[in-house]
């Protein structure tokens, strides 16, 4: 069972996830290589701490191709998400990413071959709403958007095979295999993409030495810490809960970058509008799943 503090921790997390598309906006290399160092990065700082805390490393084969596959998705998630913060700003990339309660919704029960929940569906659905609410007006940063609803998407792709993981696997092992297999997708990818899409002459940014301190930001806070504490909670904590309350990262996030950014994070009234009734859904669901809940437990 959850307790108050998993809760906590829970929320703790959504925040350090919020304030990393601050620190993303902050990195002046392109968000490949940004990426890519972060993923290195991380993961050695995983390994780091499953040395020093003497857990075991040694995983079946079957489930480190899994891992490394998870960590191309990953890796596709964060370049969805931080794309979106340099094509648009950081407010649409994290409204786009609070589609990961619609997606959950629909991919959870269809993978782990459960029944739809008809008020997660419902929830989902209000998301979808919301969203429609800010394309109907001019919006500008459609592009920025699509991003942050891929990254949203690949969010709760790598949530619900997670879940499935840590049933037999320790979520700092499970954390560390998947940053290995972020950075190997995108060592394999960014040759292509320079290649294809590049626009630039240099086939690899550096990082500068502020870019460092970001990126180790990102690494240590927002992947060793936060994305292991998200795994360990998936014990606890449903899948869809925990992406539901990843909707208030958008809250945190958009705060921040306003304090901080200040004019370009300003957006019109429909973008608020939308993503008022888009964190709507964070609100209703706690009442919605209790009512569920006793009703589950009723005799019939």
């Amino acid at each position: 069972m959850a307790t108050r503090a998993d809760y906590l921790k829970l929320h703790f997390i959504v925040f350090l996830w919020g304030f990393s598309a601050i620190l993303g906006k902050l990195v002046s290399i392109p968000t490949m290589e940004m990426v890519f160092f972060r993923a290195l990065l991380a993961a050695l700082g995983l390994a780091i701490v499953i040395y020093a805390r003497k857990e075991s490393f040694t995983v079946p084969p079957k489930s480190l191709l899994y891992l490394i596959l998870i960590g191309f998705v990953v890796a596709l998630h964060w370049v969805s998400f931080f794309g979106a913060g340099r094509v648009a700003n950081v407010s649409v990339s994290l409204v786009g990413f609070a589609t990961n309660s619609l997606w959950t919704a629909v991919l959870e029960p269809w993978l782990n071959r459960t029944r739809i929940k008809k008020f997660e569906l419902v929830l989902g659905c209000l998301v979808l709403f919301g969203l429609y609410v800010i394309f109907s007006f001019d919006f500008q940063y459609k592009l920025g958007l699509l991003l942050g609803i891929m990254a949203g998407l690949t969010s709760a792709l790598f949530s619900i095979f997670n879940s499935r993981m840590v049933r037999t696997i320790p979520s700092f092992t499970i954390a560390f295999y998947e940053m290995i297999g972020c950075f190997l997708g995108l060592a394999l990818f960014l040759p292509v993409y320079k290649m294809v899409w590049g626009t630039h002459e240099a086939m690899l940014y550096l990082p500068t030495l502020s870019d460092w301190l970001w990126i180790a930001l990102l690494a240590g806070v927002c992947s060793v810490y936060a994305y292991s504490t998200a795994v360990e909670l998936m014990k606890k904590i449903s899948v869809f809960l925990i992406q539901l309350t990843l909707n208030l990262e958008p809250v945190y996030g958009i705060i921040m970058a306003v304090l901080i950014f200040g004019a370009s994070e300003k957006m019109g009234t429909n973008f608020y509008v939308g993503t008022g009734i888009i964190m709507s859904a964070v609100i209703v669901y706690p009442f919605l799943r209790k009512r569920f809940d006793q009703r589950k437990l009723m005799p019939k």
